[in-house]
């Protein structure tokens, strides 16, 4: 056929030509053959050298390998971020007990989602493909969530640590006890019938009643204010002030033992009862102010307990 190349070769046994069918197919398959395994040789000798030719083959299926791994490593993260997150919740709950305890008031669920909130991060990365990008963003977002949740948290236990010590010093000045024993009025604070005048007016205080000679206590921390006698009715008058706007007065003493300016305890002794000024008969006078305004001083009795009683629990309480 015109176009189409024949091959011969010599016969072994006689001088004829041996005509060779498909001698070029043969030929390219050899070689075909020849090359696909050079080519595996060179790939396996590239592999054992660590990617020699830097052909990145391995380096692709370790990354595949990596990127598997890192997949399921996330995914369990933010599980495991699940049950922090679950942790946080019962965290706050007994924060806002604490709060509540402190006199704060508590974080609503407004406000924890408002400071927890925010824009999902974007997640970038050419690496990432559709389900890795998703994974990541999940857990880029929880973190994110988490980490606002617990600067929540911990701006809230740093104000009721504060709170705390607020409270401890305020409830120390407070005048919370009864300041000397013996019987009085509950409704004696308001609108009465003056004992000595025979009028109407308006009682500022409670009238403790007692011998002259009783022992007259702070009914809190604070400094002596006044100490002396006084130009009215109220005769020897012993004023503390306890701070936070409170101030306590002690009317109709016979003695006075502490001095102006003298920083006195809850308890400490400060004065004797008697029956000076405009009085019918020997008691105490007692008023509590604050920022200027008398208040039932019968409302800051703590349980009726006076002075004597409070050393008392003190002592108990720190044994």
């Amino acid at each position: 056929m015109a176009g189409k190349k024949r091959f011969f070769v010599l016969s072994d046994t006689s001088l004829d030509l041996k005509e060779i069918r498909f001698f070029q197919a043969k030929v390219l398959a050899t070689g075909a053959l020849a090359a696909a395994g050079a080519l595996a040789l060179l790939l396996l000798a590239n592999h054992l050298s660590g990617d020699l030719l830097g052909l990145g083959y391995d380096r692709m299926e370790t990354l595949n390998a990596e990127n598997r791994i890192l997949r399921e490593q996330i995914r369990d993260l933010t599980e495991k971020m699940s049950q922090v997150e679950l942790a946080l919740v019962q965290i706050a709950d007994e924060g806002n007990e604490l709060r509540l305890a402190a006199d704060l008031h508590t974080l609503d669920e407004d406000t924890r989602a408002a400071a927890s909130g925010g824009a999902v991060p974007t997640v970038t990365g050419a690496f990432l493909n559709g389900e890795a990008a998703g994974v990541l963003a999940t857990a880029q977002s929880t973190i994110d969530r988490l980490s606002r949740e617990v600067r929540l948290q911990q701006a809230s236990y740093e104000e009721i640590s504060r709170k705390m010590e607020y409270n401890k010093v305020f409830f120390a000045h407070l005048p919370a006890i009864k300041p000397m024993h013996g019987p009085y009025t509950v409704n004696g604070f308001g609108m009465r019938l003056h004992p000595v005048l025979r009028v109407y007016r308006m009682h500022t205080g409670v009238d403790i009643i007692a011998d002259v000679g009783m022992n007259i206590y702070a009914a809190g921390d604070g400094t002596v204010r006044f100490a002396g006698r006084t130009q009215g009715g109220y005769g020897i008058v012993v004023e503390v002030d306890h701070d936070f706007g409170y101030s306590s007065l002690y009317a109709h003493c016979s003695q006075v033992l502490v001095r102006p300016g003298q920083t006195v305890k809850r308890g400490a002794l400060i004065a004797k009862s008697g029956r000076t000024g405009l009085v019918s008969g020997p008691h105490l006078h007692y008023e509590v102010r604050r920022h200027g305004t008398r208040l039932n001083p019968v409302d800051y009795f703590f349980d009726d307990v006076d002075a004597a009683r409070y050393r008392t629990l003190l002592a108990n309480a720190s044994q």
